[in-house]
């Protein structure tokens, strides 16, 4: 069996979610349901436990689960991080570039340079592009870089001129890295569902009761303690239909926008 929570898993803040599973995993377990002892973490935390059979639960993002995961996994709830200017469960990406930067709007980085996670990410692709195109800005793909920590980095080092990072990562971002006071936040994407909880759908995990996991979810966050929470920035669990996730639009590729080979 596999549990993962490896969107907001940076290592200062791993004990916290260790000490969520616990909660979540005796839960499941006094209501009869099966749950391993602990987190998988590492690469296995990401596509291959949302396509394994056995996954007892996991978090995504909303761009592969409208893109590839929708029908094939269970969308249990989705986490409250009290993103500001964003409704329950919603969250948002701040386009972040350099401080000594006199560009101070991202609506003046025309034809900049961006730094990105990955193709299939909704806060550093999907979110930035989709705000491109409904305000007419353009912002050119030029750094794949695989996570969103490298992407401000790379925008620190001066190898990018913008990323996009989700509001939850920013705020990680600034907690935790030195390099952050390098940085400035120039714009906001508008909000979208966040990051779901899902389980997979096939009988090896006797099936999805994504109420009741729900609800076992639910009574963990309420009962972690406050410090953890905060560590996490986890206020709750709420219902984000799944067609709320399906209507989200799907930019062009890095491909489809100029950018060859690997960036």
């Amino acid at each position: 069996m596999i549990a993962a929570l490896g969107m907001y898993d940076r290592v200062e803040v791993q004990p916290s979610n260790d000490r969520l599973w616990a909660l979540i995993r005796d839960g499941m377990r006094a209501a009869g349901m099966a749950a391993p002892d602990h987190l998988t973490r590492g690469p296995e935390a990401y596509w291959p436990a949302w396509g394994a059979p056995d996954l007892v639960l996991s978090q995504t993002c909303g761009f592969p689960y409208r893109a590839k995961l929708h029908g094939k996994v269970a969308l249990i709830g989705t986490p409250d991080f009290g993103v500001q200017g964003c409704a329950p469960g919603y969250y948002r990406s701040v386009f972040v570039t350099l401080k000594n930067d006199r560009r101070r709007d991202v609506m003046q980085y025309n034809g900049a340079s961006l730094a990105f996670n990955e193709d299939l990410s909704q806060s550093g692709w999907a979110a930035p592009q989709n705000f491109a195109r409904v305000t007419g800005l353009s912002l050119r793909p030029a750094l794949r870089t695989g996570g969103h920590l490298l992407s401000a980095r790379a925008v620190a080092e001066g190898r990018a001129e913008i990323a996009a990072l989700d509001a939850i990562t920013w705020t990680m971002i600034q907690r935790h890295e030195p390099f952050a006071a390098l940085l400035q936040v120039v714009g906001m994407t508008d909000p979208t569902p966040g990051l779901p909880y899902i389980s997979a759908l096939g009988a090896d995990t006797g099936g999805a009761d994504t109420g009741l996991m729900f609800d076992v979810i639910t009574a963990a966050i309420a009962a972690l303690p406050q410090a953890d929470k905060a560590a996490l920035c986890l206020r709750g669990l709420v219902k984000i239909e799944a067609q709320a996730y399906l209507s989200v639009p799907t930019p062009p590729t890095p491909a489809d926008l100029g950018m060859a080979g690997e960036g």
